[in-house]
């Protein structure tokens, strides 16, 4: 009998199920379901309004993932659930949630419902960029050592900054936590009454090394007295590798699932990570860009290097064996339905229903008849703040060259551009640090449905692009895992062979594309310096105005 595994994809509004023949490869069935809560960046359920830079969500809508799309999946496989052998997850990160010692969330608890602190801090929570700001000066004060391995700097968005924010903000919720917890990691003890602790999450998102460990105790005593021993009180020392085995479910939750209590349940991974597998890379040198609203770089090296501005460097943060790279660009997607939502005249709306074409499409049409340089526009891809390799929120977008002739798809373009020249910055700072990248891979709905921006890609970069062989890569993903924690295969590598997929779509670089590209990367690149790197801080000035 064939034997199946079950992968949830939790993203920023909703989560995925998907279950497949680990024999085979073959997707059956998947389900979505949104978040009721969505992204809380305004306003609590109650009505209580958020600061700026604040994005929480509810944990409740993470369980109501499993219980709507875990059953339709089965259903409409037709799967018996006794031949479900595991099950994987991925999840945003760093999605951190206070919850009690039985892992009850404290936003379940009526006194704490106007509380904002109580809920769950989604990755893109910014308002804990002072903390971060503190955290980095300190540690670079003290020269801590571990730091390099994040490139020098820890992103607003991970789990300390979170934590001290609540400390420093709502100590009474950070004294009721007895734990703070990745969502992910949340939702595996919720299946199976065990607490873990991934190690893709803990050493992406809370500093942890395999070697060395946490930060010292004095360290986080340097940054405030109270949180010395936060390590012990509130993450917890045993972190579990990635698709090992944490438990299988517990009778209650299988009878809600409708599977049984045989199920193991992977350890957690972020989910941008889960994609390598996804895809068959079982070897360094080759990086996968997960491109959606953001975009995540992922690569494995068989050596620990530091890069400046990377998002870290974790052994056996993706795959076991391999040093894990991750880099990324806090705006993509969100980029381009930025544009489209906010500075398209009307004209654009009505040509494109008179054609029966969707506004996205209409608009790549008008864009890709453009030449290279033809816009005479350049755009630095930060409004969203950087990522990889400056990292620091503050710093916002901009576009140059704009006259009255200026057309909306020209202007798109060039954020389409930008977003490719971000990405060479990465590749180059990498190659200069001594990290190879041979190959380059693309995940996500843009690398699947928008040949202009792939093919802009290849020739900015200069290397031919594959192309994720799956629609839902993350799932797949989680579901390669899912079948490793359930015996059926032996590691990772075996099951990523079978199961990974990758199509037989490659774009290549266009030579005389490739020549122009060369020369307005060089502009964006003294742009990126000297508005990213402290000669002209003007962004962050007007943003303190706004403030």
């Amino acid at each position: 009998m064939a034997k199946y595994s079950i992968g949830v994809d939790y993203g920023t509004l909703s989560g995925r199920a998907l279950i497949v023949n680990i024999e085979t490869g073959e997707e059956l069935a998947s389900s979505v379901f949104d978040y009721p809560h969505a992204v809380m960046d305004e306003a609590l359920p109650s009505g209580k309004k958020l600061g700026q830079d604040w994005a929480l969500q509810h944990p409740q809508d993470y369980l109501d993932v499993l219980y709507n799309t875990i059953p339709a999946i089965l259903k409409e496989s037709g799967v018996n659930p006794t031949d479900v052998i595991g099950i994987g997850m991925d999840f945003t990160a760093c999605t951190l949630l206070p919850c009690k010692n039985d892992g009850t969330p404290l936003a379940f608890l009526p006194e704490y419902k106007d509380e904002p602190h109580a809920y769950v801090k989604l990755w893109k929570h910014h308002a804990a960029q002072k903390h971060a700001n503190m955290l980095n000066d300190i540690a670079t004060e003290r020269g801590e050592k571990w730091l390099k391995n994040y490139g020098g700097k820890i992103s607003s968005e991970w789990a300390i900054p979170k934590i001290w924010q609540v400390l420093d903000e709502c100590e009474e919720i950070y004294n009721e936590a007895d734990r703070f917890i990745e969502a992910v990691d949340w939702v595996a003890w919720m299946l199976t009454g065990k607490e873990s602790r991934n190690a893709c999450c803990a050493g992406y998102k809370e500093m942890w090394n395999k070697t060395t460990g946490y930060p010292s105790k004095d360290f986080f005593k340097a940054l405030d007295p109270r949180l010395e021993n936060v390590v012990e009180e509130k993450l917890g020392l045993e972190i579990t590798p990635c698709g090992e085995c944490v438990g299988t479910l517990t009778p209650e939750m299988a009878q809600k699932l409708g599977l049984t209590t045989d199920v193991a349940v992977a350890a957690g991974i972020i989910d941008a990570h889960v994609f390598v597998p996804a895809v068959g890379i079982t070897s360094s040198g080759k990086m996968l860009a997960i491109m959606g609203t953001s975009t995540c770089h992922m690569l494995l090296g068989t050596e620990e290097k530091q890069v400046p501005g990377m998002c870290g460097v974790v052994a056996d943060g993706i795959l076991p064996g391999f040093y894990g790279y991750e880099a990324g660009q806090a705006c993509v997607g969100d980029h381009f339905a930025w544009f489209i939502d906010n500075c398209l005249p009307a004209s654009y709306y009505e040509d494109a229903k008179e054609q029966g074409m969707n506004i996205h499409k209409y608009l790549r049409s008008k864009a890709e008849k453009y030449r290279p340089g033809e816009s005479g526009l350049l755009a630095l891809d930060w409004w969203n703040g950087n990522r990889s390799c400056l990292v620091d929120v503050d710093l916002t977008g901009m576009m140059l060259g704009m006259t009255l002739l200026t057309k909306p798809e020209e202007i798109y373009r060039a954020l389409i551009e930008a977003t490719a020249f971000g990405t060479r910055m990465i590749i180059e700072t990498f190659r200069e640090n001594g990290v190879a990248i041979d190959e380059f891979y693309a995940a996500g709905g843009i690398a699947k449905k928008d040949p202009m921006t792939m093919q802009i890609y290849a020739d900015v970069i200069k290397m031919p692009i594959r192309i994720a062989g799956s629609d839902q890569g993350g799932a797949l993903g989680s579901a390669i895992f899912g079948a490793v924690a359930g015996n059926g295969y032996e590691n990772v590598y075996q099951a990523a062979e079978v199961m990974g997929k990758v199509l037989d779509t490659v774009y290549e670089p266009i030579a005389e594309n490739a020549e122009i590209y060369d020369k307005l990367y060089a502009e964006y690149k003294i742009l990126h310096d000297y508005f990213g790197r402290g000669e002209n801080d003007v962004m962050k000035r007007l943003k303190a105005l706004k403030d």
